[in-house]
């Protein structure tokens, strides 16, 4: 019976869901953290009348057909990239992005990566790193005697030296911003990278035409909403129990079939 696949599919994709749920649950207090969507298309179909065929010889045709689906498959898991709160923190080094754009960091590799997480701090040398230690660019260092550090809404670093009471810029903080941000492929650690299907990367000072502002002493949390979460696990957990229901029915039916005398 073609049920017992069809409704095995659907709960292979609805344990997807629950997957991609649960990933979001699991980081609603992650720095940055952007929440997924689970999108599903349908498999393909078996003609048993095929639509417009010929339904006699003096040209009639079939105006429906009949076809029967063959269940359902994951299409894609999307990053929903809409903002999400700022919490202040008080921290200097701590940066958030209001707005469009992805810091940029140097991995160990020596390949860009891009993240919201703004959570930075300062290596022994005085150069500016992620909580990993990796560096962000392009690479400003704060000197040992700098008694404050400023970063303004347009990404300039600004410290003051012992002794002085005017401000030096030692540097400027870009951001980085994609065609396609959703094609970005996600590393852990709060790091995306570039891919063929984000596109290149266009990058500008913040506060510019297309790039967000930067907040010194801000976080951007995760844009998980709690309700939105807790419904679509719900949501998710009936559509699994009725397509069980479904292979329960239908083993039912088998066994009358071979039940018969």
């Amino acid at each position: 019976m073609r049920s017992l696949d069809i409704a095995g599919t659907g709960m292979q994709a609805q344990q997807t869901n629950v997957e991609v749920i649960s990933n979001n649950m699991a980081n609603m207090t992650t720095t940055g953290f952007k929440r997924r969507r689970a999108e599903f298309q349908d498999l393909i179909y078996q003609n048993l009348r095929r639509v417009g065929a010929n339904s006699s010889d003096s040209g009639t045709v079939v105006p429906s057909g009949a076809q029967v689906g063959l269940g359902v498959k994951t299409a894609a898991i999307y990053r929903i990239n809409e903002q999400g709160n700022l919490q202040q923190t008080s921290n200097t080094l701590d940066v958030a992005v209001q707005g469009n754009g992805y810091f940029q960091v140097t991995t160990p590799s020596g390949e860009t990566a891009y993240t919201r997480d703004g959570t930075f701090s300062l290596a022994p040398d005085g150069t500016i790193v992620t909580a990993d230690g990796y560096t962000v660019q392009p690479g400003l260092q704060i000197p040992s005697a700098a008694t404050s550090v400023t970063i303004n809404t347009s990404g300039q670093v600004q410290v003051t030296l012992a002794n002085t009471t005017a401000p030096q810029t030692i540097g400027q903080l870009q951001l980085a911003a994609f065609p396609n941000e959703a094609g970005l492929d996600a590393q852990g650690g709060n790091l995306l990278v570039q891919t063929a299907a984000s596109g290149a990367p266009v990058t500008g000072n913040p506060g510019t035409a297309g790039f967000g502002s930067v907040e010194q002493g801000f976080i951007e949390t995760s844009n998980v909403n709690v309700v939105t979460e807790i419904t679509n696990l719900i949501t998710a957990q009936r559509a699994y129990e009725m397509n069980s229901k479904v292979i329960t029915s239908s083993d039912e039916m088998m066994s009358t079939l071979t039940n018969l005398r």
